[in-house]
């Protein structure tokens, strides 16, 4: 037990210091930077070397005692930093995710309402030139028997599918790429997602659980890294070199999170298709073959809860 206990803890401490000692340590140096050079000595070494030099012959530096206190110090802001970085990239998440766009503050809900209006016109432009090129290439067909080339078709359905995966109905596009799971499921099975994937999750196999669970963990990953560029991004008010730290900062966390939530929308889908008919098995309902729209209402009729009111007359369960 002790060897496990101990195993836990160093791995605990390994991930403390990767995620967030470290980062933060990086951060607290170019706070540090940008504090003792300033904007006009932005890029002057031998200012930055003089400062820290004189900072540790300081008598509180030299001495053991002065030296541990220095240190944890260094290490708590850090940490305090990485906390700060991961609370920003919670606060980031349900920005880009936009789960509940709807209840925001009345500003905020503006903008992302005429977000999701614009990017609905975009996908429904994008959507009118794929038909017109299914249309002339059929056109063709008819009329010469020879198949048009493929790649103005492919180019046309690209850009389209580039856009959003269905019909937008969130200001951000991985809100959508999350959002067309629950669209699809609905209408080829008539399951509701978030009635569906906590009861889901438990019958899952554990190597699915695993990739799944690796996929959130990438997507943490990438707004936390999202939340350190917030951090980064006040720092260029007193030393413009923070400036192309920050963009790269954005930049890269703009790639992770389209890739983290792509991966895990996919994983989520093939996960509740083929998974579904085992916990279909698992609440006794009867069901041979594919996944099924009846299969789907039955699974919706026995898994939603009842309200307080039908429960006490007995009757059927909330529909959403």
């Amino acid at each position: 037990m002790g060897g496990v206990l101990n195993a836990l803890g160093q791995k605990l401490a390994e991930r403390w210091l990767t995620l967030l000692v470290l980062p933060g340590a990086l951060f607290l140096a170019t706070a540090t930077a940008a504090a003792t050079l300033g904007q006009a000595h932005a890029l002057d070494p031998h200012r930055l070397t003089d400062r820290i030099t004189h900072w540790i012959q300081a008598p509180a530096a030299t001495t053991a005692g002065g030296q541990v206190v220095l240190l944890g110090a260094v290490l708590a802001a850090s940490a305090a930093a990485g906390l700060m970085a991961q609370g920003l990239g919670v606060l980031v998440q349900r920005g880009t995710l936009a789960p509940d766009w709807e209840t925001w503050p009345r500003p905020l809900r503006q903008g992302a309402r005429a977000r999701v209006a614009v990017r609905r016109t975009r996908w429904n432009a994008a959507a009118h030139r794929y038909r017109q090129q299914l249309d002339a290439d059929a056109r063709a067909l008819a009329r010469d028997g020879v198949r048009a080339d493929r790649a103005a078709r492919r180019a046309a359905h690209e850009a389209w599918r580039r856009l959003a995966a269905e019909e937008p109905a969130r200001p951000t596009w991985s809100g959508d790429r999350i959002h067309a799971v629950s669209v699809r499921l609905a209408r080829d099975h008539h399951l509701d997602l978030s009635v569906l994937w906590p009861h889901l999750w438990l019958v899952l196999p554990d190597t699915t659980r695993a990739e799944i669970t690796t996929a959130e963990q990438a997507l943490t990953r990438a707004v936390t890294l999202a939340g350190w560029a917030v951090l980064y991004a006040p720092l260029t008010v007193w030393w413009w070199p923070a400036a192309p730290l920050a963009a790269a900062l954005v930049l890269t966390a703009r790639y992770r999170i389209h890739t983290a939530v792509d991966t895990y929308a996919q994983l989520l889908e093939a996960a509740a298709r083929l998974h579904v008919v085992d916990l279909a098995a698992s609440l006794a309902i009867d069901h041979t073959g594919p996944v099924t729209p009846a299969l789907g209402d039955a699974l919706m009729q026995q898994l939603r809860p009842r309200t307080p009111l039908a429960a006490q007359h007995g009757g059927g369960r909330t529909e959403r």
